[in-house]
């Protein structure tokens, strides 16, 4: 049988981080990975979860498996964190599930098997899992055009005229903010404008929120998501807990399905819990524990919010930074969008030959795409960062 197996594409991403390894030189940069570090290069436990961690070592009396749909308690304080009062708790199903990328692969499937002739229509580019994963479960992708090459901006334009050619029933993948790669979102009017196209053709959103508090704050990145809830009949969000959390490891996602009829919610739990049944049974539950813990406590989720707001603002600190230096360095303000980009990426939008230029002359390792990680930065490696950009020819 094993003799059959073909070799699977290599992830660029992780290849790309052995070279980093492997590399001797002490100035290097890794801006590849997608995952926050400090100044100090390290991805730190946030204080809440050290406390609620201390906190439930002392409480937990089980480790007996939760629902199939995990936790409710969880549910309830995540579908309040992303969307607020926008939509009746009762008209939300929800699903624990391993990760963002878990709640991401549970809503491909539960589209298949309610449409198994949907398109799912994506942003181009977007997260290479999103199409990875689509590609696996079998169903077709379109790309729709989102990022401008010359603006660094959105290129709403070409995003609205694409999506135009999608037809009843298919479904839109949406960032909810932060987008991954670019760092390049929609505003108020943009999503109205998405929101309004959406109603009209009879398409389904899709959004999937990783990054919430990583870029205008709470509150405001969780905006476009509510209006799409609030507004559409039905919609699917995948939510992670990775990054806001920092708590990666412990595989933290959920999957909500929202629909304006409350009558369809009851099947809508159900489906979900099936799914979680089919691919992994029951989901993790430790890292949701410690997110229900400290959405709960009123003293942990201040220090939590505090936390990440620290975080957030060091992010902009290092674009405002790094856009500075640039202009300095080039004499123009062509780089200015890297300020104006939210989120741990930036995409630069030159070319992979210019991105091996610089990890072959600098030690700068980022994504063949041109994506950096902003998060990978610090103060003293921006200007690095800055003079390798500017001798390449970017």
């Amino acid at each position: 049988m094993f003799e059959t197996l073909k070799p699977q594409p290599a992830d660029k991403i992780l290849a790309l981080m052995q070279m980093y390894r492997e590399d001797p030189r002490a100035d290097k940069i890794d801006l590849g990975v997608g995952v926050y570090k400090n100044a100090e290069g390290v991805t730190p436990v946030m204080r809440a979860i050290k406390a609620a961690e201390h906190k439930l070592w002392e409480e937990e009396t089980t480790k007996a498996y939760t629902g199939l749909a995990g936790d409710p308690g969880y549910a309830d304080v995540m579908i309040k964190l992303i969307l607020g009062d926008s939509v009746a708790r009762g008209n939300i199903a929800a699903a624990a599930t391993p990760g963002g990328t878990g709640a991401v692969r549970q809503a491909f499937e539960l589209i298949k098997m309610a449409n198994p002739k949907a398109r799912v229509f994506v942003s181009d580019p977007t997260w290479p899992n999103h199409i990875s994963i689509l590609k696996y479960v079998g169903i077709e992708t379109v790309t729709y055009r989102y990022f401008d090459r010359e603006t660094r901006g959105v290129n709403f334009d070409g995003m609205i005229e694409d999506l135009k050619g999608a037809e009843k029933g298919d479904v839109v993948l949406l960032h909810g903010c932060c987008h991954n790669p670019t760092g390049a979102n929609l505003n108020t009017t943009q999503w109205q404008e998405v929101i309004d196209l959406l109603n009209a053709r009879g398409l389904i959103p899709m959004i999937d929120i990783a990054y919430q508090g990583f870029g205008d704050g709470l509150e405001e990145d969780a905006a476009g998501v509510r209006m799409v809830a609030a507004q559409t009949p039905e919609c699917l969000i995948a939510a992670s807990c990775s990054k806001n959390f920092g708590i990666y490891r412990e595989r933290t996602g959920l999957l909500m399905a929202v629909s304006q009829d409350g009558s369809a919610q009851a099947l809508n739990q159900g489906t979900l819990a099936f799914l979680n049944r089919q691919n992994f049974s029951f989901p993790p539950d430790h890292g949701a524990r410690l997110v229900t813990m400290i959405l709960n406590d009123e003293a942990l989720r201040a220090d939590w919010a505090s936390e990440l707001e620290e975080v957030r603002l060091g992010m902009l600190g290092l674009r405002q930074q790094l856009a500075d230096e640039l202009q300095r360095l080039s004499g123009s303000d062509r780089f200015g969008f890297i300020a104006q980009h939210r989120g741990m990426f930036s995409l630069l939008g030159t070319t992979p030959e210019l991105v091996e230029k610089m990890r072959v002359d600098n030690g700068i390792y980022m994504v063949g795409d041109s994506r950096m990680n902003i998060a990978g930065l610090n103060k003293t490696t921006v200007p690095l960062l800055a003079k390798a950009i500017i001798d390449a020819g970017v």
